[in-house]
């Protein structure tokens, strides 16, 4: 166990906020119980190209669940003792809101629904949600009427307030709050589809750039109200292998389906395919990691940093 900068350091100098953990102290940090997860499951959950097994499940990630059920756990706690000092018994307790950032490609999506399978077999979080910010996307006709169906993924392309409406009811401790739905074989928002959040546990909030500072440099984001904060990191060379390998895995499968927005890259040759990821990557995806979302990380509680194999090899955690 260290400390380590990792582009987080102060004045020049070594100081840091962050502690990082390599795999191995890590990993003893896992809970002696039985995994609860089974190879099927797993299967379910793994996104494509992620390399995800059980190993990496029991090492990493369990005892990750561990941690935050930990943090949920210690601010229902500090809620009691603030109401009490308060001498308030009509405060009632919120979600324990956690935030999942990263690059496109970098499996930040899997990381998300890993946790939230994991987190909800602890027995102090049983109920655990996950929204993506894709549902906050403007609509294809609206990027397109803005010009700027090619920045897709870009933070102007998200409906910010509505996104940060919605956060600001769940943490309100609203009963009942709605998300819009996305479909990735339509590449767009699905119209009176919906996704109901009803005062979990947990929540997780998974996307590109729910990390982001106030686009305007001052007021609240979305950010603000999440209670922890996770960013999943990789060398961008990296990154940049895992994309097109990705896409050359859906030209395969999901461009197939007539309905899917990309079906016309499913017949492409190899060697044309490859040329089209590449472009994506370095004339969209790339610039966007740059610009927004890798100058996020140190805003992270948590940073899993991952090495050429999708393998965590260390984890920075912010001190407390």
């Amino acid at each position: 166990m260290s400390e380590h900068g990792s582009g987080h350091t102060a004045n020049g100098g070594s100081a840091t906020p962050f502690v990082e953990i390599d795999r191995a102290d890590w990993a003893a940090l896992a809970p002696t119980t039985e995994l609860p997860l089974t190879a099927t499951e797993l299967v379910e959950l793994r996104g494509l190209g992620d390399r995800l097994d059980m190993r990496e499940v029991s090492e990493v990630y369990l005892p990750l669940s561990k941690l935050l059920s930990l943090y949920a756990v210690g601010a229902r706690r500090l809620h009691r003792d603030t109401s009490r000092f308060l001498r308030r018994d009509d405060i009632q307790t919120t979600p324990f809101v956690i935030g999942v950032a990263g690059s496109v490609a970098v499996g930040k999506s899997t990381v998300a629904r890993l946790l939230r399978e994991l987190l909800s077999r602890w027995d102090d979080t049983p109920r655990v949600e996950l929204v993506t910010t894709d549902g906050f996307l403007h609509t294809n006709a609206e990027l397109e009427r803005r010009g700027i169906m090619d920045r897709k993924g870009f933070p102007e392309s998200y409906d910010r307030r509505a996104l940060l409406r919605f956060v600001t009811k769940v943490k309100s401790g609203a009963a009942e709050v709605r998300a819009p739905f996305y479909s990735h074989l339509s590449y767009d928002i699905v119209r009176d589809a919906e996704i109901v959040v009803r005062r979990p546990d947990i929540l997780i909030v998974e996307g590109l750039n729910v990390l982001q500072p106030p686009s305007d440099g001052h007021g609240l984001a979305v950010s603000d109200l999440f209670d922890f904060t996770i960013y999943v990191d990789a060398r961008t060379a990296d990154i940049a292998t895992w994309y097109e390998e990705r896409f050359l895995a859906l030209r395969e499968g999901a461009f197939a389906n007539p309905k899917s927005y990309f079906h016309r890259f499913a017949g492409l040759e190899l060697d044309e395919a490859k040329r089209l990821a590449r472009g994506f990557w370095s004339q969209i995806n790339e610039p966007n990691l740059i610009e927004n979302v890798l100058p996020t990380r140190s805003r992270a509680d948590l940073v899993l940093r991952k090495g050429t194999d999708h393998a965590v090899s260390s984890v920075l955690l912010r001190k407390l």
